[in-house]
């Protein structure tokens, strides 16, 4: 299936292995990260709420996916995850919360995809696996790359307030945020 908008039929669903369990309730650590609008984010020092969904890699139009990424639990499906939270954005917005997502990809590969799918929200590049290691976020590795399980957080105020993890079906995630949020105010 070459269309990253949408998920491909039976996709093997996540499980949850504990490698989570760890981060509600952390303070969430000092690390500045750079943005595609060209800023440098440390979400540790942000006052309010922050999501900040994590995802393994979007794809590259004309690029072909890492082989076997669909039989991967959890892996496919950054896309539809990215749009969700963009075009759920204005009413995540609405009840306080700013959006961030995250990856290890360079800059320059989540800004293709920012601007490609049009999101109203930067991405950020952890590529030395700083914020990884420091969260101690649950990673796999395929063809030779270390990529970050999909999970997302939600921080107030520097502490982990929130976490969704196994996060599946991921274009359902921003919704799943929206209604935790909603029930919260």
């Amino acid at each position: 299936m070459t269309d990253f908008h949408l998920l491909p039929p039976n996709l093997p669903a996540p499980v949850d292995d504990g490698t989570c369990d760890h981060l509600t309730g952390l303070t969430f650590p000092s690390v500045r990260l750079p943005a595609t609008d060209g800023s440098f984010v440390d979400i540790a020092a942000l006052s309010g709420r922050t999501v900040l969904y994590v995802y393994p890699r979007t794809a590259t139009p004309g690029m072909p996916l890492p082989q076997d990424w669909d039989v991967i639990p959890g892996a496919r499906g950054c896309t539809p995850q990215s749009c969700a939270f963009r075009d759920h954005h204005a009413e995540l917005q609405g009840l306080g919360a700013r959006v961030f997502g995250l990856s290890t990809q360079t800059t320059p590969q989540q800004a293709e995809a920012a601007a490609r799918l049009h999101l109203p929200f930067p991405l950020l590049s952890d590529t030395a696996g700083e914020l990884a290691r420091a969260l101690r976020l649950p990673t796999f590795e395929v063809e030779g790359q270390r990529l970050l399980r999909r999970v997302t957080l939600i921080i107030r105020d520097g502490g982990i307030e929130k976490v969704f993890y196994p996060v599946f079906p991921p274009d359902q995630n921003a919704q799943e945020v929206l209604n935790w949020l909603q029930q919260q105010a």
